[in-house]
């Protein structure tokens, strides 16, 4: 075939008698290459004459780029090339993402929830909703969590633990932050309230989203600017803490109750103890980036020592809610109980001596009680809790003796009614015998009348 075209295009060439030199080095720089099996690389200097370009040949480049094209070893790099660049763009990304959304701290949040979610499930556990549950919490935390640090960019830059993340490091933008954050808020709230088919389960769904988007709100728009006006700012986030264990509860039973406040408690106290340690250790830290927190105020520690110190102990009765409204067994009580003790314990070594190492001590322990608290929730957790309280109460209720009388009075009263309108019924003469051993016998006998 090759042949043909180059037979061809001798002809045209014999046909024109005064054939221009522009002709003959365009054809020869395509017929020689298919000749000896390689593209002839030599360009000629002159513009191509219209009689070229209506044979098709219209630029140099278009043989350049031919050649390019039918390379297989530069299709082959320009592939590799480009499968590489996008390895390192996903690469990047994940890993600002990773770092924005600052994951580690999300998946305890997830944990929380999905705790929540098993206690408050009864005896068949949803694992399909546990899952879209865990999904969405995690979606909605990253949210919150990247929203932080975009409103904290300035501080972030000042501390030496947050300098190198995406944003004071430069490696993402804000407007590319606020997509991300706002993506995937929207889409983790929507998960959670659409994410089962059941009317009766809808409106569970529903509250599990309302917890959600107002937990987002509280974290980036109320805890993360309080924490630069005061330093009261601990116990708010504490409570932004506390409400994902509850979000699980909600989203599994379809209603906030008391059987579900025991985790949630655990977490809020628990989170006392845990920021006291972090902020005394990083107080420098926290000075250099412009936060107000609660030992910043507290040059000797001894406030910041005795508020860890107060909530550790409120840890301690705990366990005994869990046991007394059903939710565990006897078990749970006493291990609670010693897993309070002991970090009750490192939090007034920590009183007792303010030092660094005794800070870091109850830090470390605060980080062991959560997931051993949690454990025991759930290896000791009765199936159907909200039922054995319930049952409970109402055999309480039975084994009260005043109740017992109450009705053995209403059973004398209907018998004693019974027995007067029995009496109605038959013509009995006045007990005038009876009347005659009153103390007084010279008094007429009375008259009965019956109504």
């Amino acid at each position: 075939m090759w042949r043909n075209s180059a037979s061809f295009s001798l002809k045209l060439l014999s046909s024109n008698p005064n054939p221009k030199p522009s002709l003959l080095h365009s054809l020869n720089g395509v017929i020689r290459p298919l000749s000896h099996g390689h593209i002839y690389s030599s360009i000629p200097s002159t513009p191509p004459s219209p009689d070229s370009l209506k044979l098709g040949f219209h630029k140099s480049d278009v043989i350049r780029s031919f050649a390019t094209v039918t390379d297989p070893s530069s299709l082959a790099s320009a592939s590799l090339s480009k499968a590489r660049d996008v390895v390192v763009a996903a690469q990047h990304y994940g890993r600002c993402y990773w770092e924005l959304s600052k994951a580690r701290l999300s998946m305890l949040v997830v944990a929380t929830s999905g705790t929540g979610f098993v206690l408050g499930s009864g005896n068949a556990i949803d694992f399909a909703g546990l899952c879209w549950t865990c999904v969405g919490t995690m979606m909605v935390a990253a949210s919150a969590n990247s929203l932080n640090q975009v409103f904290e960019i300035k501080n972030d830059a000042k501390m030496k633990r947050t300098m190198h993340r995406p944003l004071p490091s430069g490696r993402l933008t804000i407007p590319h932050a606020v997509t991300w954050a706002s993506s995937v808020g929207v889409a983790g709230t929507a998960l959670l309230a659409m994410q089962a088919p059941m009317a009766r389960l809808l409106q569970a769904n529903m509250l599990a989203a309302g917890l959600a988007a107002s937990n987002l709100v509280l974290y980036a728009f109320v805890y993360t600017p309080l924490k630069q006006i005061h330093p009261v700012n601990t116990w708010v986030g504490a409570v932004v803490g506390a409400i994902p264990p509850l979000l699980g509860w909600a989203a599994a039973s379809g209603q906030v109750s008391l059987n579900g406040m025991i985790l949630p408690a655990a977490l809020y106290f628990w989170q006392i103890p845990h920021f006291m340690a972090l902020a005394y250790l990083c107080r420098t830290d926290y000075a250099t980036g412009g936060f107000r927190m609660f030992s910043l105020a507290d040059a000797s520690g001894v406030r910041t020592a005795l508020v860890a110190l107060r909530n550790c102990l409120y840890l301690i009765p705990l366990g005994f809610l869990a046991y007394d409204w059903g939710i565990t067994s006897g078990w749970f009580c006493l291990e609670s109980s010693l897993l309070a003790g002991a970090i009750s314990a490192t939090a007034f070594t920590f009183y007792l001596d303010r030092t660094t190492k005794n800070a870091r001590r109850m830090f470390h322990a605060s980080l062991l009680y959560l997931p051993v608290f949690m454990s025991g929730l759930l290896f000791h957790r009765l199936p159907d809790n909200q039922k054995c309280l319930a049952e409970d109460r109402s055999e309480r209720i039975v084994k009260l003796p005043s109740s017992e009388i109450l009705l053995q009075e209403v059973e004398n009263v209907d018998s004693w009614k019974n027995v007067q309108h029995s009496a109605v019924g038959s013509q009995a003469r006045p007990p005038v015998a009876f009347a005659s051993v009153a103390p007084f016998p010279f008094l007429p006998a009375p008259s009965y009348a019956y109504p």
